[in-house]
């Protein structure tokens, strides 16, 4: 299941029905058909569908993004007419979900799904429309409850097959990956997740391998976002030990002038 929706609800503008009088199931893939604008010539939009239980539990039952430059064609990208109401599509991922009576469905739309996707490098507002003839909304598959049908039964799990003489251990658990670190003086953040170290024992020797990887973006300057990913891997041997470390570096610049000397292409950021 996926964590608390409130922090993320709280940057999103965030759309709740009335309490549901019956049982409602869906079965498909929801689409949020969005009458939006954006002050940017690119912006993202994200949306998720999630279900809030009467005492303010919100589960986020699924979700999906669209990048506003490819409204018409993923091929070939355009820029948005800054302030411009546009038609976009918003598909979310397949589900199957029961919404339980006096339960309600929520819409959440927000324009960024870091550190998951990369931010677009602009400061903007956006809009949607509500309500008239070109209003937002959602279309959800629903489909009906049939409570005269038995319950699916299915396999019992069985354990996989164990090699001989292989052996794995982890060291961390999942919900650990995750760390972040706010800056309210910088109005930056940081998402750090540590993997491993986990390793695996062989009839001839050994692996162990752990990952450490960092995401950094400042709230006014979404142009100046960064990762950094270090990796190490040890293979032990029988009278050796190999070991690889690798660093991944991928930070946004800023292009502001390209100069061309005799056929060679110098470019000059900032």
């Amino acid at each position: 299941m996926t964590t608390d929706q409130t922090p993320d609800d709280a940057f999103s503008l965030v759309y709740d029905s009335a309490p549901l009088n019956q049982e409602t199931a869906i079965l498909g893939t929801p689409s949020a058909l969005l009458e939006a604008s954006a002050t940017a010539p690119l912006a993202d939009w994200f949306v998720r569908l999630s279900d809030v239980a009467p005492d303010g539990t919100v589960i986020m039952i699924t979700g999906g993004g669209l990048n506003g430059a490819q409204r018409d064609s993923a091929s070939e990208p355009t820029d948005l007419e800054p302030g411009r109401v546009y038609p976009l599509k918003v598909d979310m991922h397949f589900t199957s979900w029961v919404f339980p009576r006096g339960h309600r469905i929520r819409l959440a739309v927000s324009n960024a799904l870091w550190p998951m996707i990369w931010p677009t490098p602009h400061t903007m507002t956006t809009s949607l429309q509500i309500g008239g003839q070109q209003s937002s909304r959602l279309v959800m598959p629903v489909v009906p409850l049939e409570s005269n049908l038995p319950p699916p039964t299915f396999v019992p799990p069985t354990p996989s097959n164990q090699l001989p003489g292989v052996h794995s251990s982890e060291s961390w658990l999942p919900g650990e990956l995750w760390t972040k670190l706010r800056d309210e003086l910088h109005q930056a953040t940081k998402w750090e997740w540590h993997g491993g170290p986990e390793s695996t024992q062989f009839p001839w020797g050994s692996t162990r391998h752990q990952d450490k990887l960092t995401f950094e973006v400042q709230d006014a300057h979404p142009e100046a976002a960064s990762f950094h990913g270090d990796g190490e891997t040890e293979v032990t041997l029988p009278g050796r030990d190999l070991l690889w470390r690798t660093r991944s570096i991928f930070a946004a610049i800023k292009l502001t002038s390209i100069t061309n000397f005799g056929g060679n292409c110098v470019t000059m950021a900032s």
